[in-house]
């Protein structure tokens, strides 16, 4: 009688590959808290935290993570847009903005400048935890107020400027100050602060960055 071979053993299952998790914010309490929170969380792993822009930039390149999570506001240096832009650019993660803001311009110049995805910080755990697989995947994650913003964006037709509303945004685009537009189009200070003033209503903005970057979004600028 021929003994029959012993069943094998089924192979283990295969260990998934944690999202390897970069955090970026200059409030070092929050840092604390999103340390322990994504501590929390089976398949992540935060491999490094910065508290500023450049240093966000210069450990992306170094421990290249799958993941940035980046606040906006980031005091002195380069702010959260920027630093989403340059590592964007190098390729080296993709950017899940996490923030408090949620103005048209905020979101525009941060997706402008490559951010995957945008969450607030008042979304549970559970929200953030799935935004931070869909953006190590390259899926685009969006807090609902945010989709419905930007929703609410691209329904709405393109605001109407004057010629001197949309000279002015010329010149704001090249970084002058009202003094220097004003004497670049022979009108008084005053008058530039009219114009500003309407040029924020129409755009929903109130920061000249922010009009900036809705102005180029919207194709306002020549």
């Amino acid at each position: 009688m021929t003994d029959e071979a012993a069943p094998s053993a089924p192979a283990p299952a295969p260990v998934p590959v944690p999202v390897r998790i970069l955090l970026c914010d200059d409030h070092v309490v929050v840092r604390a808290g999103l340390l322990a929170l994504l501590g929390s969380e089976p398949g992540i792993e935060v491999v490094g935290e910065a508290g500023s822009g450049e240093e966000a930039v210069a450990l992306a390149a170094r421990l290249t993570p799958d993941v940035v999570l980046m606040d906006l506001q980031l005091g002195e240096g380069i702010d959260g847009v920027e630093a989403t832009r340059r590592i964007a650019a190098g390729g080296t993660a993709h950017v899940l903005v996490l923030t408090t803001y949620d103005t048209d311009a905020d979101i525009t110049r941060a997706i402008e400048a490559g951010a995957t995805g945008y969450l607030l910080k008042a979304e549970r755990p559970e929200e953030l935890f799935a935004a931070i697989r869909s953006a190590a995947q390259g899926r685009t994650k969006l807090s609902a107020p945010v989709a419905t913003r930007v929703m609410a964006r691209m329904r709405s037709p393109r605001p109407t400027l004057t010629d001197r509303e949309r000279d002015i945004l010329a010149q704001l685009s090249q970084g002058l100050g009202n003094r220097d537009i004003a004497r670049a189009l022979f009108i008084s200070e005053a008058t530039v602060k009219t114009h500003l003033g309407r040029i924020y209503d129409k755009l929903g903005v109130d920061t000249r960055a922010g009009a900036v970057a809705v102005a180029k979004e919207q194709r306002l600028l020549p």
